[in-house]
């Protein structure tokens, strides 16, 4: 594995992460397709074996099941200086006042509790999960950065909204003196290209390193159009991916340039599709939410995986612009967890 720098910073991440969201007891969110620990622990003990060190989560994943489950398995499998965990905070932890949002005193709150559950002294990149409009970004910046300043965070990142809202904080990170955001959890993908138009130009400007969630469009890239069957995941969303994947007829023919190009060269799909955004410089690393050692090796095969510029052009031509939905948050999915909220135990 070489490991590559996190955009402007000294930190040597893998360039494949492992997306733990996969992973939590169910019955504490997912109960459907979250794979509880005696599953996932392999899993985790497996990306390390292969040499992969970014691990990333959030406390809302199986309410603190997910960091639970990844923290034990790090502390058991490897050498906590060597692997970067990352977490996020923002969406309902628990029910009445101040159990959700980036207030200092929910972003205070939450940073013990992920702490806790990871059973670490510091968090690698500590994320935030989506805006917070409810709360001045200024009030939500400084107790960020104040997090670095006392040892808890090393870094600072971001996830999921508009270009101007994040230059923005940028800018008022900068402006302030603070810690400012070191990286940029975005939606994207050979099926997703909005990000191009704006976010990805701000992050390469700014040495903003991103980290890409659904990579794989869910699955539509990994199999045949024809083939392509509801998961789990897809079926307990709320419709959350029919939302974000609507252009059926440039769809299709991407689908299909991924398909020849994968036959074409003898690999799968998928390492087609993960080779695609390793083309981009601005790209850190995909997250992986893998299920099956199978999946994990696939993704990192695909580091070996350089396309061409007449593939590139070939997987990249049929795209037509659609809606972007990189700043709203994943409400239809998560909404099944928050109405369970009041009577499960998320600390």
């Amino acid at each position: 594995m070489e490991y590559i720098k996190l955009g402007a910073t000294g930190l040597d991440v893998s360039p494949i992460a492992i997306g733990a969201m996969t992973y939590g007891e169910p019955d504490r969110g997912h109960p459907i397709w979250s794979l509880d620990e005696a599953d996932a622990r392999p899993l985790i003990r497996h990306a390390l074996d292969a040499g992969i060190n970014f691990f990333d989560t959030a406390n809302l994943y199986s309410l603190g099941s997910s960091e639970e489950i990844l923290g034990r398995a790090l502390r058991d499998f490897a050498d906590r200086d060597s692997v970067v965990i990352a977490t996020k905070l923002r969406h309902p932890m628990r029910s009445g006042p101040n159990g959700k949002g980036l207030s200092r005193k929910a972003i205070l709150t939450e940073v013990d509790h992920s702490l806790r559950r990871l059973g670490t002294d510091y968090i690698d990149l500590y994320q935030t999960h989506r805006n917070d409009p409810s709360t001045p970004i200024e009030e939500t910046l400084e107790a960020l950065s104040d997090l670095v300043t006392a040892g808890k965070v090393r870094y600072l990142g971001a996830s999921s909204m508009p270009a101007w809202e994040f230059s923005r904080a940028l800018h008022t990170q900068r402006a302030h003196g603070w810690h400012r955001f070191v990286s940029m959890q975005d939606h994207y993908n050979l099926l997703a290209r909005e990000q191009e138009r704006e976010m990805l130009p701000l992050c390469a400007a700014e040495g903003i390193g991103t980290v890409v969630w659904s990579p794989l469009a869910r699955g539509r890239l990994a199999r045949a159009w024809d083939d392509a069957k509801a998961t789990a995941r897809a079926e307990t969303d709320g419709g959350y991916a029919d939302l974000l994947y609507t252009s059926a007829g440039s769809d299709r023919a991407i689908v299909a340039a991924v398909g020849a190009i994968a036959e074409a060269r003898g690999v799968s799909r998928a390492q087609v599709a993960l080779a695609w955004l390793r083309s981009k410089p601005v790209v850190a690393a995909p997250l992986v939410g893998a299920s099956s050692a199978a999946q994990i090796d696939d993704a990192v095969a695909s580091l070996d995986l350089v396309l061409t510029p007449d593939e590139i052009e070939a997987l990249e031509a049929p795209y037509t612009p659609r809606h972007d939905f990189q700043g709203i948050s994943d409400d239809r999915e998560l909404a099944a967890i928050a109405a369970r909220i009041p009577q499960m135990t998320a600390a």
